[in-house]
């Protein structure tokens, strides 16, 4: 790897990462609104993941009841943040690529694209875990989804094309 193919691979999964984290907090603030407006509680799906995960990889989960249960609570949201920004710095890479060859994606395309592979990168292992079945969700139940999602892609598109303004 040359000096050159380096600087573009951290510049563009770094701004990438960035811009996923940003994406990441649009969709939480979207989701939080949601629950808010509509009185609905939070999601346990995602410490079930972890649960169901840690089993799987038997991997023990330390602290008493209490302590084990308050740190399953944590890992869960954090899981969906490295999935946002996971997804960002993926994205600020081929990002970065396609900008060194005078080309990008347009909005129309990466704004779902983003929103989907965030959306996949979450939803799929709750699927393949058993926690979740998205073929019996409900309309609503695919729009609390799927519109965070899809503010998720357009915040990071936003923001990795910042440098086009500068």
């Amino acid at each position: 790897m040359t000096a050159g193919s380096g600087t573009i691979m951290t510049s563009g999964s770094v701004r990438g990462a960035l811009a996923g984290a940003a994406g990441t907090t649009a969709l939480n603030a979207a989701t939080y609104l949601d629950m808010a407006l509509r009185a609905r509680p939070a999601s346990s799906s995602t410490t079930q993941l972890v649960e169901k995960a840690a089993d799987r990889a038997n991997v023990s989960i330390p602290g008493d009841e209490d302590e084990r249960g308050n740190r399953v609570q944590g890992l869960g949201p954090l899981a969906g943040i490295a999935v946002g920004v996971a997804v960002g710095a993926v994205a600020g890479l081929v990002h970065r690529a396609l900008a060194r060859r005078g080309r990008s994606v347009p909005a129309v395309a990466a704004v779902p694209l983003l929103g989907a592979a965030a959306m996949a990168l979450s939803d799929v292992p709750l699927t393949l875990l058993g926690i979740s079945d998205p073929r019996s969700w409900a309309a609503k139940d695919w729009a609390s989804d799927a519109i965070p999602h899809l503010l998720y892609g357009a915040v990071t598109y936003s923001v990795l094309r910042t440098d086009e303004v500068d």
